[in-house]
């Protein structure tokens, strides 16, 4: 008789069997995001394929190296998974090569930097304050403690980027890399003005669209693409894929960043990760994705005027992006308490930093909003002009728990008019 073959005490059970805990958590996350405004501009609601790839087989499997060279057998599937992924991003962006495996955007900055420059050479780049991210120079970032960093920034007088600066500055510092695009600002990028620059000083210009990515790959966005050499995303935020990286590059950088990743970086790609890559990218190229991206730009654009409309001062006078920041500085009430308040309400955002900010980072005089994941529910326009009825009323009473609760409850009621994965996480109103 033949013996039974050995399986972990788990198989064949599911989650809520082998680990209620999480099984409940996993509730409760479905549950806050089918009935709250998720408002955070970084973050979205993928397609159930795009989830169902995420969650394959695909995970049991190490694939060091690329395809066609990898350092484990076993690799000819994923292989193609790897190989499709990589040829619709190329596809969607218009680019020579393409790097799929990087975890996260930040780690695909950092292969970048590493690609490009040696420790201590100089970058300019976009101020953290004035719209830039972490990796982009902060001084408690990689980036920050391993090169040269020049900050650039907006103007006081119209909070646009000062390209006259950005000039000066490249002139001055002669940097081996410009840096552009970044994750609080709303306005445009202009891409061929920072070549112009780049050029004129000898530099590598590399742009970090992981805001903007979805943006640009249905065309309602400028594209980096013969502009910047190299460029990066993360393949969530507008784009609406897995959390995960990607670099992008003329074929001139492929090898140098293909051996920055890896064995520069990171071992073993996430082949379900990567495969849930190439599922978003496939649905970016379809002709309703620009129609998506086309309701971010209008709902982005109407959210902010509405609340300018009552009186809230909006970063730079208006957005041209999926986000804009909400100044708080001359209101009674901090980023920090503004985004409780919002949360206390049923909507999401992030206290962040305004340019020229007199409070402190941990407390900020700015919220950060962005519309890219009320619109994949299937809100527009009058949708937004409720929204900001709501962010209104809650920091009108910020510190007044019964009026926060009675906003919550008429934002559960509009949430409910567009609910997430239907069928999938049942609404448990209990």
């Amino acid at each position: 008789m033949a013996e039974k073959a050995y399986a972990p005490e788990s198989a064949g059970l599911g989650l809520a069997d082998v680990d209620p805990q999480i099984a409940r958590l996993v509730r409760e996350e479905a549950r806050r995001q089918a009935l709250s405004l998720e408002l955070i501009a970084s973050e979205n609601f993928v397609s159930e394929a795009v989830l169902e790839a995420a969650g394959t087989v695909l995970t049991n499997k190490y694939a060091e190296g690329y395809p066609g060279k990898r350092y484990y057998g076993g690799c000819h599937v994923v292989d193609e998974v790897e190989e499709l992924a990589r040829e619709r991003a190329k596809a969607l962006f218009g680019v020579d090569h393409a790097n799929v495996q990087p975890h996260a955007g930040s780690q695909a900055n950092e292969a970048v930097y590493r690609a490009v420059l040696d420790v201590g050479d100089t970058i300019l780049a976009m101020n953290l304050d004035h719209g830039g991210h972490l990796t982009h120079g902060s001084s408690v970032n990689f980036s920050g403690k391993l090169y040269d960093v020049v900050a650039y920034g907006v103007r006081k007088e119209d909070e646009r980027v000062d390209l006259d600066q950005v000039r000066r500055l490249a002139r001055e510092r002669r940097p081996k890399l410009i840096q552009c695009g970044y994750t609080a600002y709303s306005r445009a990028v202009d891409f061929a003005a920072f070549r112009e620059i780049a050029d004129e000083v000898g530099a590598v210009l590399f742009a970090d669209i992981a805001h903007i990515a979805g943006l640009v790959a249905s065309g309602v966005h400028p594209s980096p693409a013969g502009k910047a050499q190299i460029f990066t995303t993360t393949t969530h935020k507008t784009l609406r894929g897995p959390r995960g990286g990607m670099i992008l590059c003329d074929r001139d950088w492929a090898r140098k960043i293909d051996s920055a990743v890896f064995p520069g970086g990171q071992g073993g790609p996430l082949m379900h990760v990567i495969a849930a890559k190439a599922v978003a990218l496939l649905e970016a190229q379809q002709p309703a994705f620009r129609a998506y991206c086309e309701q971010i730009l209008a709902n982005a654009s109407t959210l902010a005027g509405a609340l300018g409309e009552r009186g809230f001062k909006i970063v730079s006078g208006g957005t041209d992006t999926h986000l804009f920041l909400l100044s708080l500085v001359d209101r009674d009430v901090t980023g920090k308490a503004a985004e409780a308040a919002l949360e206390r309400a049923g909507i999401t955002a992030n206290k962040n930093m305004v340019p020229f900010d007199p409070r402190k980072p941990f407390v900020t005089s700015g919220v950060r909003i962005g519309t890219p994941a009320v619109t994949t529910r299937g809100m527009r326009e009058p949708e937004m002009q409720r929204i900001a009825e709501f962010i209104d009323r809650a920091l009108a009473r910020h510190g007044d728990v019964e009026t926060l609760d009675a906003i919550r409850r008429d934002v559960e009621s509009l949430c409910r008019r567009f609910p997430l994965y239907p069928g999938r996480w049942d609404d448990d109103r209990s």
